[in-house]
C-alpha cells in the first residue's frame, strides 16, 4: 500500500487496517516442513525440480537429456511442435514472411499447411482482426492501464459481450473465438499501449489500422510506430519472436492456466484472460522485463563494460544480494527444464546478433554475451554445480524488443500476443478430449476448533473458555 492510501485512510483506519495485515501474515504461514513430512510436491515439482506429471498433450514436446541404457544424460535443449523440431521449423522458415502464422496453423491443427492452405488461413485471420471504432473508443480507450497484460484482460473479456454465441464450448465455435482472439490481441495490446502512453504520458495518439497483406509481425510494427516504417530483418526478427514464444508444453504456468480453467467448461474469453493473468506474473512472462531492468543496473554499476574481471565481480555482489534488487538471482539465467541450452534461445540469440549488426549495436550484443557466459560460471560456482547454468530465452528477447524500439510496457504482451496461439491450441484439446475437471488436492494441516460466540472471545482472538487442544 503506498503512503497515498494511507493517508486517505486515515490514522485510526490505518491502524485497524494494520492489525488486519499481521493477522493475515500469521495465520497464514504453515511450518514448510509439514510439506516434505506429508511429501507434497510443492509447485508440483518432485525434489529434483521435475514437473508432476498431471496431463497428455501432442501439441509439443520439451526434452533437456537423453536416455543411455536406461540412464539419463544432460543434453542441450530441445523443442518440438507437434512433433516438428523448433530449429528445423526456423530454418525452413528462413525467406518466409508468415512464420507465426504457419506455427499457429501448426499447432492448431497438428501438420504444416501447404501454401494454398497457408494463404486461405492468412485471408481468415485477416478478416478476423478488426476491431470496431465503438470497441476501441467505448472499452480501449477508456480508462487506459499502465500495465498493458491488465488492459488486454479488461479487453478480452468485454468481447464476451460482442459474441453473439460467447458460451457455446463446441469445437467449431471455440475454433472461431481461438482464430478472432489470435488476430485481434496484436491491435488489442498495442492500442492499449497507445491510449496509455496518450493519456497517461501526453504522447502523441496514434491509432493506425493494420494492413491487409501483411504479417502480424509487421502489423505490429506499423501499427506501433509513428510513421509505419520497418526493415525486413526488424520484420523478421519479430516475426521469429513470437514463433520461439507460441507454445512450450502443457506445463508451463499459464498453459496449464488453461487446462485448469478449461476443465470447468467455462467460455473461451474467461479461459484466455485467466491464461493472461498467469503469464503477467514476474516468474513467467514478466520475466523479460526483470532480465532488462538487471541489465540497466549492470550498465550503470559496470565501468567497463569489455572487463570481464570487473563485471564477474558485479555479477557476484548480484548473487550475494549485495545488489539490483536484493533478490540474489541472475535474471534470465537457468530454466525449470532445459539444462545444457534453452534452443528458443540459441536462435533468438543469432537472430539478436543479426540485428544489433544492422542497427551498430555489436558492442552492447556482445556486453551480454560477455555476462551470459560469466553468469553461467558464477551460478555454479556458488551452487557447487559441474555444469555452467544455461541462459533462458528471456535473457535476449529484451535486448531484442529495445532494438525494435517496442516499449518496456509491451515486452509481456509481446509473449501474449504470440502463446495465445498455443493457449487456444491446448484448450481445443482440453475440449475434444472432454477431460475431467482438474482438481488437485490439498492436505488440511489446521487446527479443528469448537464455534465460540462472540461475546465470549476475548481481544486475541481466542475464547475465555480454555482452547481445543488437538
Amino acid at each position: 500500500m503506498s503512503k497515498k492510501q494511507m493517508m486517505e485512510m486515515g490514522p485510526k483506519t490505518t491502524n485497524k487496517f494494520d492489525e488486519l495485515v499481521k493477522y493475515c501474515m500469521t495465520s497464514g504461514a504453515i511450518n514448510l516442513d509439514l510439506y516434505e513430512e506429508y511429501d507434497v510436491k510443492r509447485g508440483l515439482r518432485d525434489s529434483n525440480g521435475k514437473g508432476v506429471l498431471t496431463g497428455l498433450t501432442e501439441i509439443s514436446d520439451v526434452l533437456s537429456y537423453k536416455t543411455n541404457e536406461g540412464r539419463k544424460i544432460p543434453s542441450d535443449g530441445r523443442l518440438y511442435y507437434q512433433g516438428y523440431n523448433v530449429y528445423d521449423l526456423v530454418k525452413g522458415f528462413d525467406n518466409r514472411r508468415f512464420a507465426f502464422e504457419e506455427v499457429t496453423y501448426l499447432l492448431l491443427f497438428g501438420e504444416l499447411p501447404t501454401g494454398v492452405q497457408l494463404e486461405s488461413f492468412n485471408d481468415i485471420l485477416a478478416e478476423m482482426q478488426e476491431l470496431s471504432g465503438q470497441f476501441i473508443r467505448d472499452v480501449i480507450m477508456k480508462a487506459p492501464s499502465s500495465n498493458i497484460m491488465n488492459a488486454i484482460q479488461k479487453s478480452l473479456l468485454t468481447l464476451y459481450s460482442y459474441d453473439p454465441n460467447p458460451e457455446d464450448i463446441s469445437v467449431p465455435n471455440v475454433l472461431r473465438q481461438s482464430l478472432q482472439l489470435i488476430s485481434k490481441l496484436p491491435m488489442i495490446s498495442v492500442y492499449a499501449y497507445n491510449a496509455y502512453s496518450h493519456f497517461k504520458k501526453d504522447e502523441t495518439l496514434v491509432i493506425r489500422n493494420p494492413e491487409k497483406g501483411y504479417s502480424i509481425a509487421e502489423n505490429i510494427l506499423r501499427m506501433l510506430r509513428l510513421d509505419g516504417q520497418f526493415t525486413e530483418l526488424e520484420a523478421k526478427v519479430l516475426d521469429i519472436a513470437l514463433v520461439l514464444h507460441a507454445e512450450h508444453g502443457g506445463g508451463n504456468n499459464s498453459t496449464f492456466t488453461t487446462h485448469v480453467v478449461s476443465s470447468t467448461g467455462t467460455d473461451t474469453y474467461s479461459a484466455i484472460a485467466a491464461s493472461v493473468g498467469s503469464l503477467k506474473g514476474p516468474r513467467h512472462g514478466g520475466a523479460n522485463l526483470k532480465v532488462q531492468c538487471m541489465l540497466d543496473d549492470i550498465r550503470e554499476n559496470v565501468k567497463d563494460h569489455s572487463d570481464e574481471t570487473e563485471i564477474a565481480e558485479y555479477l557476484a555482489k548480484i548473487l550475494n544480494k549485495e545488489a539490483f534488487d536484493g533478490a540474489g538471482l541472475i535474471y534470465g539465467m537457468g530454466h525449470a527444464v532445459y539444462t545444457l541450452s534453452d534452443p528458443r534461445e540459441v536462435i533468438l540469440k543469432e537472430y539478436a546478433r543479426r540485428l544489433s549488426e544492422e542497427k551498430g549495436l555489436q558492442d552492447e550484443f556482445k556486453f551480454l554475451e560477455t555476462i551470459e557466459n560469466l553468469a553461467g560460471v558464477e551460478i555454479a560456482k556458488r551452487r557447487h554445480l559441474f555444469k555452467p547454468v544455461c541462459a533462458n530465452v528471456d535473457f535476449y528477447s529484451g535486448f531484442v524488443y529495445s532494438m525494435l524500439e517496442i516499449p518496456e510496457e509491451l515486452f509481456t504482451p509481446i509473449f501474449a500476443m504470440a502463446r495465445i496461439s498455443g493457449w487456444c491450441a491446448h484448450r481445443l484439446e482440453e475440449l475434444v478430449n472432454r477431460g475431467k475437471i482438474i482438481r488437485p488436492a490439498y492436505k488440511f494441516v489446521g487446527v479443528h476448533k469448537d464455534y465460540v460466540d462472540i461475546e465470549k472471545r476475548n481481544e486475541t482472538g481466542e475464547s475465555d473458555m480454555e482452547m481445543y487442544d488437538n
